[in-house]
This record gives structure tokens, C-alpha cells and sequence, in this order.
């Protein structure tokens, strides 16, 4: 059963400007290693590019970074400010990024390249990075190999016509080499949130009520049967942070 809207890409990213209180509080952060491996180092200027609610965001601070969070959600960026007062965050898009020619040494995008348009995109973040600069991308990828994890993925994917994408950004001349590194770490969460985490998807979010409710039913069954899940205050969700990263030649 599929949503005749929830095919359309511009929809479901739009859909997130609904969900934002859900996604700040459910969605994972990103570990300390790769956003280290993404970045060029301490004191180096870095964009987080849809930044949505900041969750990438507040690991970049604290390498010591001077960071700007682009993102074009009203409502993703309020909270974004409200997790991180004081973070310069903008309204704007990988299309048009509110920053100067050659202003950064890095920029980074956190489970969002799938909603850019490359032909656009790339030459927007090649723009704004200095020659030499680095993009970086990661996916945070759930670990499929637990047995919870995989049935969990498998109610919140039911129905969904748009398929999973977590490889390689396709860059084009302007880029080096892409680098590729893999992080393995955990989430801790209590059992329940995995509703509020399922809730935050936009495949959920663009869907009818009815439907809606019927999936994270199914995640509250799943959570209150399956033994690795049943009566526990808290569980780990396991996660690989899937990372690229490429140079911006001169």
C-alpha cells in the first residue's frame, strides 16, 4: 500500500517543516570520529548544510570548529537555535547558500544529500569552499544485522516507493577523489521513543492519518513483544555512520 504522495521527493522533503519537534528529540547525533574525519580540523570554517534541527551541528562545536548551519526549514532551524543558542544558523538551500565566494574550509551534510540536486548543488558547495576545501558527507545507517533493527526498519519502510540511498554522493570536475570511511556506535534511547523516531521519517509524515497511526502501532507492538525490547528502560540502537569525503581542487 503506498500514499499516491508519498513518491514525491519535493513533498517528503518539505514534510519536515511538520515533524521538526520529533526529529530534535528521536533522531540520532553523529559520533565524534567521523565528524573528525569529515572536517579539516580545529579552527577551519564549516557549513553544515541542512542542518536540520542541528543534531550534526552540535558535534561540530565541539571540535572546536567555527560553524554556520544552513537550513531552509523555518521550523527545523528553530529548533535548531533553540537546542544551540547563539549558533549562526541561515534560511537557504544547497542551491543557494547565503555565503560569500571561497568563505569555507569545509562543508558538511548530514542524511540530506539524497534531497539535492546535484546538476545545482555541486556547483553551489564548490562555490563557497575554498580550493582545497572539503565536502563531506555521512549517513547514519542502521545495522540491519540485529534482528530487532531489521523488523524495526521493516514497519517504518512499509509502503515507502522511494528506495534507500546511502552511498556515494556523485560529484562531478570540481572534486578530488572521494575518500570513504565507516563508524561504528550506538544510540541510547528508551524503547518508546523508537515510535517518536519512526514518527520523524517523511514517509510517515506525508502519509494519512489512519496509515499513519497504523505503522506506529506496529513499532508499539514491536517494542512491547520482541525480547530484546519488552521491559526494558532503555536500549541501544546500532548505527554506522557512512562517510565520504573529497577534496575541492583548484
Amino acid at each position: 500500500m503506498t500514499s499516491p504522495t508519498s513518491a514525491d521527493p519535493s513533498r517528503r522533503a518539505r514534510s519536515f517543516e511538520l515533524g521538526a519537534r520529533e526529529y530534535r528529540r528521536a533522531r540520532p547525533g553523529y559520533p565524534r570520529e567521523a565528524a573528525r574525519w569529515l572536517t579539516p580540523g580545529p579552527g577551519s570554517r564549516v557549513l553544515d548544510l541542512a542542518a536540520g534541527t542541528g543534531k550534526l551541528t552540535e558535534v561540530l562545536l565541539g571540535l572546536d570548529l567555527d560553524v554556520v548551519a544552513v537550513e531552509p526549514s523555518d521550523a527545523m532551524r528553530a529548533e535548531l537555535l533553540d537546542a544551540l543558542p547563539g549558533v549562526t544558523a541561515l534560511p537557504g538551500t544547497a542551491d543557494a547558500i547565503p555565503l560569500p565566494d571561497g568563505d569555507r574550509d569545509g562543508v558538511v551534510v548530514a542524511q540530506a544529500w539524497h534531497w539535492f540536486d546535484p546538476a545545482t548543488a555541486l556547483p553551489e558547495i564548490a562555490r563557497v569552499l575554498r580550493p582545497g576545501g572539503r565536502l563531506g558527507v555521512v549517513w547514519n545507517v542502521r545495522d540491519h544485522r540485529v534482528d530487532w533493527v531489521d523488523a524495526f526498519t521493516e514497519i517504518i519502510h512499509r509502503g515507502d516507493s522511494l528506495e534507500p540511498n546511502h552511498g556515494p554522493p556523485e560529484l562531478d570536475e570540481r572534486f578530488g577523489e572521494l575518500e570513504h570511511a565507516v563508524f561504528e556506535w550506538r544510540h541510547r534511547l528508551a524503547p518508546g521513543e523508537l515510535r517518536t523516531l519512526a514518527a520523524s521519517r517523511s514517509h510517515l509524515l506525508v502519509l494519512p492519518p489512519e496509515r499513519r497511526e497504523e505503522l506506529l502501532d506496529a513499532v508499539d507492538e514491536l517494542v512491547a513483544t520482541h525480547p530484546e525490547l519488552k521491559g526494558r528502560e532503555t536500549i541501544e540502537l546500532p548505527y554506522r555512520a557512512t562517510c565520504w569525503r573529497a577534496e575541492r581542487l583548484p
